[in-house]
């Protein structure tokens, strides 16, 4: 059995931040799935396929041309790691993931990456559907004004604009279709630990996650 740990949460709570950083500092694989619905969301605008095709979003899923490569998104060969951290895409991501059938047809796909010698899963769904059986799971979260604002200082910091109170919109919008959709809504799996990063800076998150991994992995 090959040996995952779970990082969930909604937007901006800083998962992928940490999931990437425990993954380095084991050796360990990673996995950013929120990568593969955000460039499902850009595939389906790019065909042309709205979020009420059901059947022609689902054959996407499982005929899209993504690869990844090291830090680099590639969708039909060009790189889009930088357009898929948009905001637009990401709430065509939000939309299409709601989807059972798209979620079906990643489901596979997404467990493929587990491989020797671990895996850090960071999504919305790792520790309750992709991996129920992961040894760590985290869930980590934020006030929804604390979220928004890291996102609006990533975007100055990138020389984008951006809208505080929009930003803040938005986000609450997306954890309500998240949470609420019909199949793996985003929620903390039962044994989890659970982080309200509001008031922590990343380095105490870290310490927290390595902490759990260390009593759950004893041998790493």
């Amino acid at each position: 059995m090959i040996p995952v740990i779970t990082v969930d949460g909604p937007s901006g709570s800083g998962k992928g931040t940490i999931a990437q950083r425990v993954a380095q500092s084991l050796g360990w694989h990673f996995l950013d799935s929120g990568a593969i619905y955000r460039a499902l969301g850009l595939y389906a605008e790019q065909q042309g396929v709205g979020s009420e095709e059901v059947d022609a979003l689902a054959a996407l899923a499982r005929t899209m041309p993504l690869n990844f490569r090291q830090d680099e998104v590639l969708l039909d060969g060009k790189e889009i790691s930088a357009l898929i951290r948009t905001e637009a895409v990401g709430n065509a991501a939000s939309k299409v993931a709601a989807i059972p059938e798209v979620r079906e047809a990643l489901l596979e796909w997404q467990r493929e990456f587990a491989r020797a010698p671990g895996l850090v899963a960071d999504g919305r769904d790792m520790g309750t559907v992709v991996f129920p059986n992961a040894e760590v799971k985290i869930f980590l979260t934020a006030s929804p004004e604390e979220r928004a604002l890291r996102r609006y200082k990533q975007l100055k910091e990138k020389g984008l604009s951006a809208n505080l109170a929009g930003l803040t919109v938005e986000i609450r919008e997306r954890d309500e279709r998240d949470c609420n959709r019909a199949v793996a809504p985003l929620k903390a799996a039962f044994d989890a630990l659970e982080l309200d990063s509001t008031e922590m800076d990343v380095d105490a998150v870290y310490a927290s996650v390595m902490a759990r991994v260390r009593s759950r992995l004893p041998g790493l």
